[in-house]
């Protein structure tokens, strides 16, 4: 079993270079800083590298100040790569795996290519977290606060607070578990969801007033460019804000978020949102992306309008596989 060799490659190893993908979110940090505590109490040497800076609302997790942007003078001979399904996703930071004796590669998107020599992954599973948490009772390792916190936030954002579809019995016992060391799931909602800045709400009514959508009104888009992105604050990102405000739209099937790329001119960054018909993760695929069935990404190069056209022509084709009621 995949799980099985993962924990005998960390028993294995002393040194561990941990990472996850750009545009980091709060399974990517919360199983990051959760196996990081672990391989730290295991005796081993570990640090996370990440190729974006924690965003601000995830900045109160216990360690997030100590998550690195650049390699100083640390060795390692294994990687681990969490909630990524592919080596490039990690940004730049893939380079630095090259030479690693070892990669440990640990995903729950079904879009996963398995692209390392120990792979980890569970499409069911409905975050990385959950499975971090399955590593530590694996191991017979008990948890402890700061870890459980870290889980936990990685599991309530994932699954979009237990509303989304790969919300599990399962998943319920795991935070029901968490629970027992002391979290605060009132201040860990509090701090996600509930700490944005008044100029930057004020921003995302601007975002919300560019929605449309089509005649059958089943797909629901947004186009954000980067004049509206200047006037943002630099930590904020309104991505999940915008599509939670789209799939409260009665009727809409899929909701999509085209946004400029800020730091890099020409490149828009796809966000999808299904309520479970259309698999989005199958478009996002067609354009270099992946993810789930419900909840899927990709970053394509070229002008906006042009890009959410082509895109939007293929969401339909998925939508209305009878052409003729378009």
């Amino acid at each position: 079993m995949s799980l099985e060799k993962a924990i005998k490659c960390v028993i294995k190893n002393n040194s561990f270079l941990i990472t996850s993908h750009v545009n980091l979110e709060g399974d990517a940090l919360g199983s990051e800083l959760a196996f990081l505590e672990l391989l730290r109490r295991l005796g081993k040497k570990a640090v996370i590298l990440n190729q974006d800076r924690v965003p601000l609302e995830y900045s109160f997790l216990p360690g997030a100040k100590d998550i690195l942007n650049k390699l100083n003078n640390f060795h390692f001979d294994t990687g681990v790569i969490l909630d990524c399904s592919d080596l490039n996703r990690c940004g730049d930071v893939h380079k630095l795996f090259m030479n690693a004796k070892n990669i440990i590669n640990i995903d729950h998107h079904i879009s996963n290519s398995r692209f390392a020599d120990i792979n980890w992954v569970k499409p069911h599973a409905s975050s990385t977290s959950e499975m971090i948490y399955e590593f530590y009772k694996r191991m017979s390792l008990p948890l402890k606060k700061n870890s459980a916190t870290a889980l936990y936030a990685g599991i309530l954002t994932d699954t979009g607070s237990f509303r989304y579809t790969n919300t599990t019995s399962y998943t319920h016992l795991v935070a029901a578990d968490l629970l027992k060391y002391g979290i605060n799931p009132q201040e860990i909602y509090k701090n996600i969801y509930q700490s944005n800045l008044f100029e930057d709400m004020k921003l995302l009514i601007k975002a919300f007033s560019l929605m449309q959508r089509d005649a059958q009104g089943k797909l629901v888009w947004f186009m954000v460019p980067r004049l509206l992105l200047k006037k943002s604050s630099f930590d904020f990102d309104l991505s999940e804000h915008i599509l939670t405000f789209g799939r409260q739209i009665k009727g809409a099937e899929v909701v999509v978020l085209f946004k400029e790329n800020l730091s890099k001119k020409g490149q828009i960054k796809i966000n999808f949102r299904s309520q479970g018909k259309v698999d989005v993760n199958k478009i996002a695929k067609y354009f270099g992306g992946g993810g789930h069935r419900s909840a899927s990404a990709c970053t394509v190069n070229g002008p906006l309008q042009a890009i959410a056209e082509q895109v939007l022509s293929k969401i339909k084709e998925a939508l209305y596989p009878d052409a003729s009621k378009l």
